[in-house]
């Protein structure tokens, strides 16, 4: 890296919200830029018990791409994975459906462990984080259990069983997320959204409504982005109306939403001050009712990544610079349902 692209804040810490492989792509540029200073507040109601373990998809896919050890080819799970416990559990009538590499068991069964013993979930990964040798804080944004739930044409679906199970292909008519209303933030996360040295809080790129969503139907995460003294900036997941990872296009089109940028900035409506969107969409960008940055979104490479960090940190910095904070209306609860 020939030096930074951007001005990017050289002091205070920075929130981003992420769900699975699109979100922890920009986690890793992030990271690179600001290390220590990160926090990654991660979805958990992808999470699943599978063959009695405690299966975290999206926490997983962070530690692991935090850490340099991720799949590049597949997005998920780790590099040099072999699969001979696929292998084996078929032979003798197991469920194979749901794929579990000899490498990636270590992660499930000593998490599924630690949880038998009485630790926290998030005590839990934040000492794996360390393990692994990541400089940036990683948190489950619940110790409590959260379930995304798909209503589909094929009845009510475990988010799992829609996304690996059925590979996407049931219609999506509502999504909920069972658990929400009793689960509570964690202490790590509202410190790290209470900190005095607060500079950003940023919401990856994941897709809005089955990994941002859920972060977001936990008791006072909304609330708390909506009273935040600092701005809160999102990176669009649409590049030409498209979603470049992921079924997110597919579930717009099914909840009769236009895959645009101008629907993610009224599902994010009352959260926002700054959209990053892609500089192919500038021209069709018009008034979003937040300001708006177009620049490169797509992340191909670390340096797309970093790049794309940077931009949006040194927006966030414009928009501390430039703009008082605006009073937040109640966001809408329109697309989704949460139980």
């Amino acid at each position: 890296m020939n030096g930074r692209s951007q001005f990017v804040p050289t002091e205070g810490r920075v929130v981003a919200l992420c769900g699975g492989v699109g979100g922890a792509k920009l986690a890793v540029g992030l990271q690179h830029v600001l290390g220590e200073r990160l926090t990654v507040v991660v979805n958990v109601a992808d999470d699943f018990e599978h063959l009695g373990l405690h299966i975290s998809p999206d926490l997983d896919t962070v530690l692991y791409t935090l850490a340099g050890l991720s799949d590049p080819q597949r997005g998920w799970g780790r590099s040099d994975e072999t699969w001979n416990f696929m292998d084996a559990l078929k032979q003798i009538g197991g469920e194979t459906w749901f794929l579990l590499g000899d490498r990636d068991m270590a992660m499930h069964v000593e998490r599924t462990r630690r949880r038998l013993s009485g630790e926290s979930l998030t005590a839990i990964c934040i000492d794996i984080a360390r393990q692994l040798g990541i400089r940036s804080a990683v948190l489950p944004v619940t110790n409590d259990k959260l379930s995304t739930m798909v209503d589909s044409t094929e009845g009510e679906l475990e988010f799992q069983r829609y996304f690996v199970g059925r590979r996407c292909e049931p219609v999506v008519k509502q999504i909920r997320f069972s658990g929400a209303q009793d689960a509570c933030l964690s202490e790590e996360v509202v410190a790290s959204l209470d900190a005095e040295d607060l500079h950003l809080i940023i919401i990856c790129p994941s897709n809005p409504y089955l990994s941002v969503d859920p972060i977001l139907a936990v008791p006072g995460m909304a609330e708390k982005l909506r009273a935040t003294s600092v701005p809160v900036v999102a990176i669009s997941p649409i590049i030409g109306g498209q979603a470049i990872k992921g079924p997110t296009r597919k579930i717009m089109d099914e909840l009769g939403l236009e895959p645009s940028n101008a629907e993610i900035s009224r599902h994010y409506a009352g959260l926002l001050d700054g959209l990053v969107i892609d500089i192919t969409d500038a021209a069709g960008a018009g008034d979003l009712g937040v300001d708006v940055h177009p620049v490169p979104t797509l992340m191909t490479d670390l340096q797309s990544k970093i790049t794309l960090a940077e931009h949006a940190l040194a927006f966030g910095d414009s928009l501390r610079a430039t703009h008082k904070r605006r009073i937040r209306p109640l966001r809408s609860e329109a697309h989704h349902d949460k139980t």
